[in-house]
Formats: structure tokens, sequence, C-alpha cells
């Protein structure tokens, strides 16, 4: 069955609202366990780990939390929106945006923690900038270099938001 063009606006918006619902739950449940075993199996071939929930213990010496912010979640949140705002894009492709940037995300964000551990570890006074850094700018930019990478890869033609409200303007008695 084919949605109209109101009805595919409608979904898309409609499921954005009810996956931000409550508190972007589904992706801290799915992300997770996706970052912080990873994180754990690598520094284990290197170092004695212990994993106890979300902390991950280094040579018995340095405890590091996986907090929420850790995971990302709002960026895997903000890529989804991204694509689901941007019209004219087809179920399968749609899905392939969407696995490629969350996967893309979901490894560099494994290595900005890794660097950030190794960084903790060997005790230097930069870790706080460093951290600072890379939470604020480095996030950033990979939602952004991740978005503008998939519309280059997929050919993506539409604007999000903007081709919607372009849409519907056309459509409504204010255009009259």
């Amino acid at each position: 069955m084919k949605l109209s063009k109101i009805g595919d606006i409608v979904l898309r918006y409609l499921i954005l609202v009810l996956v931000a619902f409550p508190n972007l739950w589904i992706f801290y449940l799915i992300f997770t366990p996706l970052t912080i075993y990873p994180i754990y199996f690598i520094l284990k071939l290197f170092f004695d780990v212990s994993l106890m929930s979300n902390f991950i213990v280094i040579n018995k010496i340095l405890t590091v939390e996986i907090i929420s912010a850790c995971i990302a979640g709002a960026a895997y949140y903000f890529l989804l929106v991204l694509n689901l705002s941007t019209p004219k894009i087809d179920f399968k492709h749609r899905a392939s945006i969407i696995i490629f940037s969350f996967t893309t995300l979901l490894i560099l964000n494994i290595f900005r923690i890794l660097i950030l551990i190794l960084i903790a570890r060997g005790g230097t006074s930069f870790f706080d900038l460093t951290h600072e850094i890379f939470w604020y700018g480095l996030s950033t930019v990979f939602v952004i270099v991740i978005w503008f990478s998939s519309v280059r890869i997929f050919r993506v033609k539409e604007i999000p938001f903007y081709s919607d409200l372009k849409y519907l303007y056309k459509k409504s008695h204010l255009n009259d």
C-alpha cells in the first residue's frame, strides 16, 4: 500500500515523536551494550580488565564509568531526525542510510571512548580538556560528517525539514 505524500509526512514525524519518548530510552537500550562490550573486549586484548555493569576496571587501578552521555543517544536520535525529516527516500534506501549512519557513529564513538580511556590511563593532565573537546566538539562534528557522507554516498537530493515544509506550503491556502 502506497501512502499519500501527506500520509508519508505524518508517519515519518509521528515515528520521530514516538521514538523520542520517554527520554530516548530505545537508543540507550540498544547502543549501551553495543558500545560497552566492544570497548571491554578491545581493552582486554592489552590490559587486565574487568566489567561490572557499566564500569570498566583497568589493571585494578583505573575505573571508567560509561554513562548515558558516553553512549550518545541524542546523536543517534539526531541522525534519525535528519533521516526521517528528509522526504522522497524509499524504505530500503532509508533503512540503508540509517544502518550506515548508526554503524559509523557507533564505531567512531567506540574509538573516541577508547582514546579517552588511554589518555586517562596515562595520567595526563590533558584528560579534562580532551574530554570536553571530544564531548562538545567532536560529537557534533561526527554527526555532521556522518550526515553529509550519507547524503553523498546515498545521493540524497532533498533537504531535511525544508523539503517537507516547502511541499506543505505549496499545498496550503497560504500559497493562494
